[in-house]
């Protein structure tokens, strides 16, 4: 029989290279073998092939050690486990909020040790007393020291959630995760006497005021004054008294973050001696609200997004109108104008402007005015104004305002510059009238400043003819009349007989606002005009120009009289 066996050679020496090499290796013979020799050679053959065959692991066991739930204890398990399967062999499951150390993925050696974490967490809720807050009012109409309670203060309370974490039985945090509040605490608002040495001046109708996050109203005399909203969180956006002054709207602050809710409107008697405040449900109102002529619970408003860039909102300049109900709300709102983009940096804002009569509404926006057409809902463009380039996060709007008999719009026009000044970039201003009989537009001031806001007295006859006074406010700097201060001016309905009233010459100027005329004559038969200098409260004769303050606070940000 013939079998194919290794043969070891000799030694050889290959010639042809560099010194010489020796190698050694098998060689395959055939021989032939009896049945005998063929056992032995099997045998020897099956030998040498297993000792080239890879080593082989053998697997076993290893032993572990398991701490969990204040025990140790030894596992066996097959090697080559990992702690979960470790966990599995000894029957030990883990809870949702357990933890294990090392990972349950891990892959163990002989001896490691295993520690289980039991957590858990409870929760506890209790109530905490909200302290109320001490606030003081200052009032002109108490003697100096004098003081009365205008508003006890009570505690409000709120609810807590606590979370406590333990590990092992052990407290390891404790944290208040949630807070509700149940009832709101009511501040104790005391009312301080700074009475100053200002003689009371007799007034028409209702002159209402804000003065630190609060609204006043003054009526009869400057010297008969009392709070209507008290709540100090008034941000001054809107506050217009009805056409008949029986109640104020306003706007207050929102308790929510600034970039979920701008603010509230609300309303409130000026009859009532202790007054509520009525919340209209309406929010983030920017720039107009305002009261429909001829409907004394009608309300039209326009509104704003609420954002975190700068200015805070992005204007709608949508509109809508509804009426007001005294237990709050209002009944459901008629929608006049759509969202719409208005015109350029209409992400400022549009006003809108009533015409004495209630039979137009203007508009102004940075970009021009116009007229709204309530039946349609659409702008109707009047006058196109060249709009400023601020190069800032707030947009310049066109002062406005209706001649007192409805047929004259006053506004505050963008004049072109000089030398290489740019139309958006120009720093001239100036008071415009616009007819709206024979459409003629009519430049009645230069140089006004941008912030002229004209103002008209009520319409009074004049012979045989209806007249009325023009008040506007003239930029010291006019050049530069963003940051400038201002003076009071008034004029004829035509721009004749102009006069600078308000303050004395060398005297500071007056900050932003419109002036106010007085719903019917002074005491000595002229008409007044209402101003806000240096946070006080001023009346000015408009026939003479003689100024009486009436305040000496400080405080006073907005105001209307009705």
């Amino acid at each position: 029989m013939n079998f194919l066996i290794p043969a070891r050679t000799k030694t050889f020496k290959h010639e042809g290279h560099k010194g010489s090499q020796r190698r050694s290796f098998f060689s395959f013979s055939f021989v032939t073998a009896c049945p005998r020799t063929l056992g032995v050679v099997s045998f020897v053959v099956i030998s040498f092939l297993a000792s080239c065959a890879p080593p082989q692991i053998a697997q076993g066991d290893i032993t572990v050690s398991i701490t969990a739930d204040g025990a140790a204890q030894p596992v066996k398990i097959a090697a080559g486990s990992t702690v979960q399967e470790a966990l599995t062999e000894a029957g030990l499951a883990l809870g949702s909020l357990d933890r294990v150390d090392p990972p349950a993925y891990t892959v163990l050696s002989d001896g490691a040790s295993i520690r289980v974490v039991r957590v858990r967490e409870e929760f506890e809720t209790r109530q905490e007393i909200i302290p109320f807050e001490h606030m003081q009012m200052r009032n002109e109409s108490l003697p100096v020291g004098d003081t009365r309670l205008l508003q006890a203060g009570a505690n409000g309370l709120k609810e807590i959630t606590i979370r406590r974490v333990y590990e092992d039985g052990v407290e390891i945090s404790s944290a208040a995760i949630q807070e509700t509040v149940l009832a709101a605490a009511t501040p104790e608002i005391i009312m301080v006497g700074v009475q100053a040495p200002f003689a009371p001046v007799a007034i028409p109708g209702k002159l209402a005021y804000l003065a630190a996050g609060n609204a006043w109203l003054m009526e009869g005399s400057t010297s008969n004054r009392r709070p209507l909203a008290a709540t100090g969180d008034l941000d001054g956006r809107i506050f217009v008294l009805s056409p008949d002054g029986e109640w104020l709207m306003f706007t207050r602050k929102s308790a929510k973050p600034a970039d979920e809710e701008i603010n509230t409107l609300w309303i409130v008697s000026t009859t009532e001696r202790t007054p509520a405040l009525i919340p209209l449900k309406i929010s983030n109102v920017v720039h107009f609200a305002d009261w429909a002529p001829g409907k004394s619970t009608t309300i039209v408003w326009s509104t704003a997004d609420p954002q975190t860039a700068p200015p805070g909102w992005s204007a709608n300049n949508d509109l809508y109108q509804a009426r007001f109900v005294t237990s709050g709300g209002t009944t459901k709102p008629i929608k006049l104008v759509d969202t719409n983009y208005g015109g350029q940096y209409g992400w400022w804002g549009t006003s809108f402007f009533w015409a004495p009569d209630g039979s137009r509404l203007a508009y102004s926006r940075p970009d021009g005015i116009g007229f709204v057409d309530l039946e349609a809902g659409a702008l109707i463009p009047l006058l196109d104004v060249t709009p400023l380039n601020t190069h800032s996060d707030w947009a310049w709007v066109p002062g406005l305002a209706w001649g007192a008999d409805s047929a004259t719009l006053y506004v505050v026009t963008h004049a072109a510059g000089e030398g290489l000044v740019s139309a958006e970039e120009s720093p001239n201003f100036d008071l415009t009238a616009v007819s709206l009989v024979n459409n003629a537009n009519v430049r009645l001031a230069s140089g006004t400043g941008m912030f002229a806001f004209p103002s008209v007295s009520r319409l009074r006859r004049n012979g045989d003819e209806d007249a009325y006074t023009m008040a506007y406010m003239e930029a010291v700097f006019p050049a530069q009349s963003a940051t400038s201060n201002y003076r009071l001016v008034v004029m004829d309905r035509d721009g004749s007989n102009r006069r600078t009233l308000f303050p004395a010459e060398g005297l500071p100027g007056l900050e932003v606002q419109t002036p106010l005329w007085s719903p019917a004559p002074g005491a000595g038969g002229s008409d007044l005009i209402a101003v806000m200098y240096q946070g006080n409260l001023w009346l000015v004769d408009s026939a003479t120009g003689a100024a009486q303050q009436v305040t000496g606070d400080g405080l006073i940000t907005r105001m209307d009289w009705k």
